[in-house]
Parts: structure tokens; C-alpha cells; sequence
């Protein structure tokens, strides 16, 4: 019998302005900071659970805005939830539409690409 598989806990992202990228998810996806996990590491959370965000300090090495992740969040209704970012100041690309379900990409301030998907949602 196989063991299961390890659950998926944390996301890191090495960026520049790790306080610019935490008010990013913050604020568009009600991300709560917490620094408790290490000083040198700014933890994430989702109140809805899920894993978390690890946000990191980029040395100057790092090429950001090029790795090849795409965070997803689960957001039912996303014509209305485009409208809110816009408001608040982010812009998504056009819709999508595919096999039921609808989603739209966007970028956080260090480049990496974000995408809400009804996909869960799909009837």
C-alpha cells in the first residue's frame, strides 16, 4: 500500500518588498500576516484555510517574476470579484471560458503570476 501523499502546507516566494507583496494579499485576498514563524520569514494565512504564503527576502541573485508557479484562488463569482480588485486597484486580463468554468490572470507586484477559477464551482 502506498503512503499518502504529503498535504501541500506553504508557497514561498522569494521578492523585494515583502511588505508591498503582503498588503498585495492582504488586501485583495484577505491574507492575515503573521510573523511568528520565523523573524526572518513572513507567514500568510487564508482565513479560509489552505496552505500559506511564506514570503522571503530576495537576494540579489534572484530573478524574480520568473518562476514557473501560478497561484489559484477558488472565487465563484469572478466578473464581480474582477470588479472589486479594479476598484482596489488590480487588474486581471480578460475572462476565460473552459468546460464550464471561467478564469482570469493577473500579477502580484513581484511579477508572479495569480489566477481566480470558478472551477470548483462549475455546474
Amino acid at each position: 500500500m502506498k503512503p499518502a501523499a504529503p498535504p501541500i502546507t506553504r508557497i514561498a516566494f522569494y521578492v523585494r518588498d515583502i511588505s508591498k507583496i503582503a498588503d498585495f494579499y492582504s488586501k485583495h485576498f484577505g491574507f492575515i500576516q503573521d510573523l511568528s514563524e520565523m523573524p526572518c520569514i513572513l507567514r500568510l494565512t487564508s482565513p479560509s484555510g489552505g496552505c500559506y504564503l511564506a514570503l522571503l527576502q530576495a537576494s540579489k541573485g534572484h530573478k524574480t517574476g520568473q518562476s514557473c508557479i501560478k497561484i489559484i484562488f477558488d472565487v465563484e463569482h469572478i466578473e464581480a470579484f474582477k470588479e472589486k480588485c479594479l476598484r482596489d486597484g488590480l487588474k486581471f486580463g480578460s475572462t476565460h471560458q473552459c468546460d464550464g468554468y471561467a478564469y482570469s490572470n493577473a500579477r502580484d507586484p513581484a511579477k508572479n503570476l495569480i489566477q481566480i477559477s470558478s472551477r470548483p464551482f462549475k455546474k
